[in-house]
Order: C-alpha cells, then structure tokens, then sequence
C-alpha cells in the first residue's frame, strides 16, 4: 500500500475517532463506552501502520503520545504503572546534559579563543530573554484580564491535591531588616550560579551551574599555551561528538519514555480533568498561542528565516518536551537539530543552557496569567499597579526557575504569600497543572531555540543555507 494511501486513511480515521468523541463528550450522540474503545484501537492499529511506512522518530514519539492517551483511557490502572519507563527515560537524558555542556562550551570557547565573543554573546541574550520574557508575561496578564477565567469559580468542584512546599527558610534573611532585604535576595540569586563542586552540580542537574564552570573553565584554557591547550580542548571536541551520538542513541527510546508519560498523564489524572479549570486551561493556551504569533513568528519573518524548516527542526524536541514536561529531556536533541539548522555549536552551546534559566518564556507567561487567576478565584481586584507589580517581581523570579516538571508552583507559592493571594487556590491549578506544563514547556523549547537563531544571526555567523537542506534524523 502506497504511503499516500496510508496517509488518508489515517487522516479519515482519526477525523472519524475525534467527531465521535466529541459528539460523546458533549451529549450530542449515545455512543457506548465499547463503541468508543472499540474506535480508538482501530484508530491505534492505523496510526502504527502510518508510523511503520514513515520510518521517522518523530512520526513515532507522536503517535506513541496518542497510544500513551488511549491506555491511559482504557486502562488507567495499567497506565500509572508504566510511570517508571518515562522516569527513567528522563533520567537516562540526564545523563547527556552535563557532559554535553561542559564539552561544547568548552571547545567553543577555547576552540576558538575568541573571548571577546563570549562576552558579546552574553549581553545580547540577556537582553533578548529579558525582552521576550517580559513579552510573555504582560500577554499573560492581558488575556487573563480579557477571560477572567478565575471569576466565580466554584472552589468546592476543583480538585485538590497537597502543596509542594516551599524551600526552607532562610534564617540568614529573616534576621534581616526589611529594607535591605531584596538585596540579600539579589545577591543570593547570584550565590545559586556558584557551583561548589561540578560533579555535584551535574548530579543535581543544575544547568547554571555547569554552564557558568564550563565557561570559566573554557576562558582559562583559553589563556594557556597552544601546547598545553589542544589536548584538552581535542578532549572536549571528541566528548562533544561522543555525547551527540550518544544523544541519538537514547533517542530511540523516546517513543515508549513519551508514550508512558502519556499514559501515566491521562491514567491518572482522568480524561474528566480536561472538564475542570477549563477556563484557565483555555486561557493559558490561547495565551501561549497569541505569544508565539505576535513575538516568533514576527522575528522569524523579520530574520527571514524559513518558518516551516525551523518547525521541522523543532516539532521533535517540542514534542518531547509536550509529553514529558521537561525542558531538559528535549535539551540533547534540540541543540543537535539547531546545529543542523545552521547556529554554530560555539552559540548553541552557550544560549540553549544559558536560556534554561533565564529564557522561559512558556513558564513567565504561565506565572503572570496564573497569579491573577488565583486573586480573580479569591473574589480579590487587583489594580493596574498591582498587577504591574506582580509582573516585575516575576521578571526577576521567573528567571530562577529550574527546567524542571511543576518547578514553577513553587515561584507561584512564594508570588502569592508576598502579595497576600490565598495559596490555598494553588492546590486546585494542582489537578491540571501537568496539562498546562506541557503546554508551557513546548513554548519554553521553542523559545530558547529561536533564541539560538536570533543571536547567530545578530553575530552574522548563521549558515543561510543550512535550513533549506535541513532533514530530520
């Protein structure tokens, strides 16, 4: 059977599955439960003859996200124990970040010596993520004052689920006055970019940290004879091309990691979660989507750059990380594929890492639109000043959030305790935050990837060519 074939068939099947869903959902049509069941299977087998006849990973990992809905679906008991294969997928990613930091920041920046563009490098992604961050929260707060999702909600009806706790207190902080306390606040965020010692900064997967020591380290070797140099920039040349084709080596196993963080999702939060906070759910969505095309798409356009290659080159680490809800699992991939799509690794290297904790743009528009949410869910009115307020504070916080799963709760938490929002609202966003991260997390990775093209280009250093010949692995 031809691919084309297999291609319609499929398009028809799943267009058939999703009308019936939707009628269903919506009490438009008595569809039995074994009807519906039924219907998703047929549609599995189909989507696995598709994936077969594409031979392409990313065919796979997405249609392994839709058989990860329909176990979760029909056999959620099942679903929640397949958790430990996308853990460990995860984890088995983990496992790549620190020695393909240390290794391509390190060959960059002693590889070519020139230190100057480091620090020219460094400036100008500070200011872009500064800009597009702060982009991404003034969109949130707008659309959540357009919805008004929080408005007479019904606490009672909202899942509620236990706190992540905030981290312990700061004895040191609390013995100081008032007004000197957001400078211990600011110096103190510097003092988390200090790694005390690499090895357990890489244990703990703290990418600020393996960054700033492989910068460091990178503009030290810089400084050392030809002689004594090129045997350990050689190292980090041949660590780097090593853990590239170890990346796409862990990659096969993306499709089960995604397809069982899938599973686990649907299983056991329950299709019905979809019902619940549908408004802030919508609203975050409809936020990130206005983001992408009032900020991306106009410097993709202005860059001229190609927006369906660069899709193509994104949709495989997005969908990873949309499945997964960790930037980091998709980190590998997508400085491989930005490599390919024409940024060289010397500014892949420094801007992905770099903008994994001060880029976040999906997480920074989330926060601004969450917290508004829970005054609007209090019955509280919040003033222009105030909301202003709240977003600079998130300009700052928001850059502290580790690329990690609902991470970001945490900085809502302590947002709301210092502008008196009852917190106790925050354990409902609980039951659908796993659906929102997902969502967030894409426009995260997609952020930081265009933000690689943004600074390659603003260097002149971006092979123009290289999109159009772009192939995905």
């Amino acid at each position: 059977m031809k691919k084309s074939k297999i291609g319609i068939i499929t398009l028809v099947s799943v267009t058939i599955a999703v009308i019936l869903t939707l009628l269903k959902e919506f009490n438009l049509l008595a569809v039995s439960d074994l009807v519906m069941m039924s219907t998703r299977w047929l549609v599995a087998i189909v989507l696995v003859c598709f994936a077969v006849s594409k031979k392409s990973l990313t065919t796979w990992i997405l249609v392994c996200m839709l058989l990860g809905v329909f176990v979760g679906v029909d056999f959620p008991n099942f679903a929640a124990a397949l958790h430990p294969l996308s853990k460990g997928f995860i984890k088995l990613v983990k496992t790549i970040v620190g020695p393909i930091l240390f290794g391509t920041l390190v060959y960059g920046i002693a590889g070519h010596s020139d230190l100057k563009q480091v620090g020219r490098m460094a400036w100008k992604s500070m200011l872009y993520f500064f800009c597009a961050t702060s982009c991404a929260i003034f969109i949130g707060l707008a659309v959540i004052n357009i919805t008004h999702a929080g408005v007479g909600v019904n606490m009672e009806n909202m899942p509620q689920q236990q706190l992540p706790t905030v981290k312990a207190v700061d004895t040191e902080l609390e013995a100081l006055p008032e007004n000197v306390k957001g400078v211990y606040k600011f110096a103190h965020f510097f003092y988390e970019l200090f790694p005390e010692n690499v090895v357990k900064s890489m244990h703990e997967n703290k990418v600020l940290q393996i960054v700033l020591f492989s910068v460091l380290f990178g503009i030290g070797l810089a400084m050392v004879e030809e002689k004594k140099r090129k045997p350990l920039v050689d190292f980090a040349e041949s660590l780097s091309e090593v853990m590239f084709k170890f990346t796409n080596l862990i990659m096969y196993f993306a499709p089960i990691g995604v397809g069982a963080a899938m599973a686990y999702t649907v299983g056991h939060l329950g299709i019905d979660i979809l019902k619940n906070l549908f408004m802030l759910l919508g609203s975050l969505y409809i936020a990130l989507i206005v983001f992408v095309l009032l900020v991306f798409v106009p410097i993709l356009l202005f860059l001229k750059v190609p927006i369906k290659k660069f899709l193509q080159a994104v949709k495989e680490p997005v969908s990873i990380a949309f499945a997964t809800t960790s930037s980091d699992a998709a980190l590998p991939k997508a400085m491989s594929n930005m490599e390919k799509f024409g940024v060289p690794r010397k500014i892949v290297s420094f801007v992905i890492p770099t903008g994994y904790s001060f880029n976040l743009d999906g997480t920074s528009l989330y926060l601004s639109l969450a917290s508004i949410f829970v005054a609007q869910a209090a019955g509280m009115h919040l003033s222009l000043g105030q909301q202003l307020a709240i977003a600079f504070t998130l300009m700052i916080t928001s850059k502290g959030v580790a690329a990690v799963p609902r991470a970001s709760l945490i900085v809502l938490i302590a947002t709301a305790e210092q502008f008196g929002l009852p917190v106790f609202i925050i354990a409902a966003i609980l039951g659908i935050d796993e659906l929102m991260d997902m969502a967030r997390t894409s426009v995260n990775v997609i952020g930081n990837c265009l933000a690689t093209v943004v600074i390659a280009k603003w260097e002149g250093e971006f092979d123009s060519d290289a999109p159009a010949n772009f192939i995905e692995d």
